[in-house]
């Protein structure tokens, strides 16, 4: 590797000692090069323009702007770089939030230094890596028989039975335990899956189709 450009690597994540062991980590591999670390999705943002990473690490569950948000903002301001989710959390809503919001991988804290360091190789060269765990939620999402009308998944359901009960964004992330820019992204989806640009009208189309 000696001749080859190393990949650039960000960590993002609200733990101080996860990060100084994925730090440590990144030490051991000379094709891999630690370029700057964030302790929170806003920090996330406000640091990638500067850092230009090949690939990120991004924890998932996070105060504030979490990891699903974090990803699909910097995915929309700098497409090139690629994003690995990593987190402790295997819940299948996650795993398609985060592939949806342009992840090209979903891998478990618990995974081996070989494999996360294969993993960020394949991102690099935009190749998906997805655990044996985010595989399988996959699978069941996919076979799951909960009728969600008009394609959306079950969290947009959710979603949108909170916005017919006349919640706003805050209400909605409160209740559903996520950020008020992932409850945006949900909805952005649902007015795109509905065919309609606002929230009257998604509510109106809810209930005359009666999807809650």
């Amino acid at each position: 590797m000696s001749e080859q450009k190393r990949i650039k690597v960000m960590l993002v994540d609200d733990h101080a000692v996860v990060r100084s062991g994925l730090s440590a980590f990144l030490m051991v591999y000379p094709d891999l090069e630690l370029v700057g670390e964030a302790e929170s999705g806003e920090d996330a943002v406000a640091k990638v323009g500067l850092l230009q990473p090949d690939v990120i690490l991004m924890d998932l569950v996070m105060p504030g702007m979490d990891g699903v948000a974090t990803t699909l903002a910097i995915r929309k301001r700098y497409p090139s770089i690629q994003i690995v989710a990593l987190t402790s959390y295997k819940d299948e809503n996650l795993v398609q939030g985060a592939l949806q919001a342009g992840a090209i991988g979903y891998l478990l804290k618990n995974v081996s230094a070989t494999e996360l360091a294969s993993a960020i190789r394949s991102a690099a060269a935009r190749r998906m890596t997805l655990s044996s765990e985010a595989a399988q939620a996959l699978v069941q999402a996919t076979t799951q028989t909960v009728p969600v009308g008009e394609g959306l998944t079950e969290r947009e359901y959710e979603v949108l039975k909170l916005l017919v009960d006349g919640l706003n964004n805050s209400e909605i992330a409160a209740r559903l335990y996520v950020s008020t820019s992932t409850v945006k992204f949900h909805i952005a989806n649902i007015f795109s899956k509905l065919g309609v640009d606002n929230r009257v009208a998604a509510v109106t189309l809810a209930l005359q189709r009666k999807l809650v």
